[in-house]
């Protein structure tokens, strides 16, 4: 057995599969992963700086340039003038963000407990039994 090949195929599949219920047992908007881990870092940290931002996500400050863009325009971030650089603005999370990332958070849950239910009580505790070692891994990774 590969754990490592059989992981690596794994996790795209199941991420997706949980985004892809999440949305449709909220009728959540089809938002991007990048889009929610930067609501995440903004919520958790902000207002942030593009640079900051960028390094919390490990993506370059072009690729948060563009993601603002596209956010902005759909209400989910702000951007304001820097208190401490006039040429820089610190980005925060709009209100209508926060409430869709708590539903998102919400029906994640809800749709992997539901998920997690119809599982034979051995596979349950399998998967619970696994997280402190998934996130070891995740924190290896630099997550």
């Amino acid at each position: 057995m590969d754990t490592a090949a059989d992981l690596s195929r794994l996790l795209g599949p199941l991420r997706r599969a949980v985004l892809r219920s999440t949305r449709a047992a909220e009728g959540l908007p089809d938002l991007p992963d990048a889009q929610i881990e930067m609501l995440r870092v903004l919520s958790a940290d902000g207002p942030l700086g593009t640079r900051a931002v960028a390094e919390r996500l490990r993506i370059s400050p072009s690729t948060v340039s563009n993601l603002v863009r596209t956010m902005a325009a759909a209400g989910l971030v702000e951007r304001h003038s820097s208190t401490t650089d006039l040429r820089a603005v610190d980005l925060s999370v709009t209100p209508h963000a926060l409430e869709l990332l708590e539903r998102y958070d919400r029906a994640s849950r809800e749709t992997l407990e539901q998920a997690m239910d119809t599982l034979p009580p051995g596979d349950r505790d399998t998967l619970t039994a696994a997280m402190p070692a998934l996130t070891r891994l995740a924190n290896a990774l630099g997550g």
